[in-house]
């Protein structure tokens, strides 16, 4: 009897990833709103009541999307870090976790960059607490990095969105005929957040509009030309 209710979960789980994979890929090709279910439903071959019995509105598939992906993050991510004490190397780790699993998946993360606020009330609520754990995770991992090497010139908020700034968006612009394969890539944005482009040292003012310029300038698109 267990036997036969692991099987059925098993087939249960098995098919509501393909579903949430072919509904990722119509997402990001079609845009959420522009999506319907029986769009979905021609894609999977399956009926509107078939599709019904895994998720109950559209909605909710866009969530599930989203659940699975920030729950596979952190689980890859808490197996593969468990046996190091480095926080350079656990960054490596985290960073390494994150673009694989995005680079094998690009339409789930131009999903969940494009349909951020396409979630509304629970789901969006639910959302939000996963998606703080995991900012939460390289946040950590980036102050214990800057209490042990200094560098608190630099702000962790910063520091940290930057960081999944340069990860988040290969979607728009990595070619796999024309770019680095995924260790380069991996390898390289590594060296960019850790050492900059050039390993310069001391950043100059001079480089900059002045900060007093900086206060008062508005920049209005709408503003006159003088």
């Amino acid at each position: 009897m267990s036997n036969r209710s692991e099987s059925a979960n098993h087939h249960y789980d098995e098919k509501l990833r393909q579903i949430l994979k072919t509904s990722a890929k119509i997402f990001a090709e079609k845009g959420f709103h522009r999506t319907s279910v029986r769009d979905i439903a021609r894609a999977t071959r399956m009926s509107l009541a078939g599709l019904y019995y895994y998720f109950t509105t559209k909605e909710e598939l866009l969530y599930l999307i989203q659940e699975h992906c920030f729950l596979t993050l952190l689980q890859r991510w808490e197996q593969a870090s468990k046996a190091n004490t480095d926080v350079r190397a656990r960054i490596g780790i985290f960073a390494e976790n994150h673009l694989s699993f995005f680079w094998h998946n690009m339409h789930e993360m131009k999903v969940m960059a494009h349909e951020d606020e396409s979630l509304t009330g629970e789901f969006q609520d639910k959302i939000l607490v996963l998606k703080r754990r995991y900012v939460k995770v390289l946040m950590g991992l980036i102050e214990e990095l800057r209490k042990q090497e200094g560098g608190g010139e630099v702000d962790l908020r910063v520091a940290t969105f930057s960081l999944f700034g340069m990860m988040n968006w290969i979607y728009t612009w990595y070619q796999a005929k024309r770019d680095l394969p995924l260790p380069g890539l991996i390898e390289q944005m590594l060296r960019i957040f850790f050492f900059g482009v050039l390993r310069a040292g001391k950043i100059e003012e001079r480089w900059f509009t002045s900060t007093a310029a900086r206060q008062k300038d508005t920049f209005s698109l709408w503003q006159n030309i003088p």
